[in-house]
Order: C-alpha cells, then structure tokens, then sequence
C-alpha cells in the first residue's frame, strides 16, 4: 500500500511560502544560510502531519536547542561517574516515557506528544542525577529510550559538519559559494577535526588536570575552541562538542 499527504500549504513566518513572496527556501538554501540540518530535521517533525507547520527561524532556533539538550542528555549519561546500584523511581521513568511515546506515535503519529514525553524525562532524569539519586544501573535503560526516540527522529548523532561539508561542495559545483553565510563555512572548517582528534586531545586535557597542569589544559581548551569544539568541563568529567 502506498500513501500520499498533503495536509495544508508551508507557512514561513506566518505567510504561505512561495517564490512571488521571496521566501522560498529549499533546505540546501537553509543550511547555506547557517542552519545546522539536525535543526531543520527537528523542526519539521515537530508537528504532527496534520497540522500545518508555520517555519520561523525562531522556530530554528529553538530546535536547535533542542537538538542540543538531547546531545548534552546522551554525553552526561555516557560519561557520568555514578555510585553502584539503581534507583527505582528512574526506572519507572523509563518505563513511563517509552509508553509515552508510543501512546503518541500511535496517535496517528503524534510527533508533539513524543517530543514532549522524551524531554519531561530529561528534565526529571538531570534533576536526579544533580540531587546524587541516580545509580550506575539506572542509565542503560534510559540511553536505551533516547536510542528508540533516535530511531524514529535522528538527531542525536552529531553529523551536522559532514552534511554541511557536502553542501558546501555542491554549492562550489553550482557557483553558488558565495551564498554561504560565515557560520556554515566555520562549520564546515570545524569537519575537519575528526572525532579520533578531538577525543586525543580531550585525553591530555583531563591528564593535564589530573596533574593539575591547568596551564596546558587550558591551552588545549583553547586550542579547540579556536577549531570550533565547545569543551565542557563537568563533575562527570570533560565533554566536548562542536559549534
């Protein structure tokens, strides 16, 4: 069986969106002006298919926040140092969030309602972490709920300067380079850093500090910075990730 939507006209900041108003955008045309193609994805899974969608670039903003709350959820997970043992009340949570989900999905994809259950576990899971109440074996079944939120959104893996990358090709091929804003040719500089990189010189950051070198750990910072990687320094450890 084959299926075909069209619920109502794109909206762009409140007006039907096409060529004779000028606010037509293709995503190659957003990401180009400084999107990150995570963003664009989030923002437009958002809302349920028959809702129409009215396409902001505070709407763009927003995702990305969003996008990234998820990204900082995932690393502190995988990186917390946790005391041995499990606290009920997360596992509950879990338990709670992916009928949530799935409550919502089966809701003739209610996208909304899956988005929210997934972040009401955020907040409530970071609010225990901070308070000391979540154990060791309390993470794997929350990493295990992002993994099934990710399946269906997939935004979590951080790919967003690789894509970029390739945008940034085709834009040269069609003689369009020029169109391509500071942020998105920042980002594109930042791909060439691999992730094997980054985690070596994350490495000498945390034994720099371990000797209490902060000198050197500080020029390391830098360093990345200046490449275009946020480091995080954490009660869980150092964390990184890329503007």
């Amino acid at each position: 069986m084959r299926y075909w939507f069209h619920a109502r006209f794109l909206l762009v900041e409140g007006e039907k969106m096409s060529k004779s108003l000028g606010n037509f955008f293709t995503l190659r045309d957003l990401v180009l002006k400084g999107h990150k193609p995570s963003s664009i994805r989030y923002l437009l899974s958002a809302v349920p298919y028959r809702n129409q969608l009215n396409f902001t670039s505070d709407g763009l903003r927003q995702a990305a926040e969003s996008v990234q709350r998820l990204r900082n959820f995932h690393a502190r997970l995988s990186t917390a140092t946790l005391p041995p043992g499990s606290n009920e009340n997360m596992a509950a949570l879990a338990r709670e969030t992916t009928g949530r989900m799935r409550v919502g999905l089966d809701d003739d994809l209610n996208t909304a309602q899956a988005q929210a259950a997934i972040f009401d576990m955020v907040r409530k899971a970071n609010a225990a972490a901070d308070a000391g109440e979540m154990g060791r074996d309390d993470v794997q079944p929350l990493l295990a709920v992002l993994k099934s939120f990710d399946e269906i959104f997939a935004v979590l893996k951080d790919d967003d300067a690789e894509k970029i990358a390739g945008i940034l090709e085709w834009a040269k091929s069609e003689g369009k380079l020029d169109s391509a804003s500071k942020e998105v040719l920042e980002a594109a500089e930042n791909a060439r850093l691999s992730d094997a990189d980054i985690n070596t010189k994350i490495a000498q950051i945390e034994q720099a500090r371990r000797a209490r070198d902060f000198k050197t750990s500080d020029a390391i910072r830098s360093e990345l910075n200046n490449a275009g990687i946020i480091v995080e320094i954490t009660k869980d450890g150092v964390r990184w990730r890329r503007k």
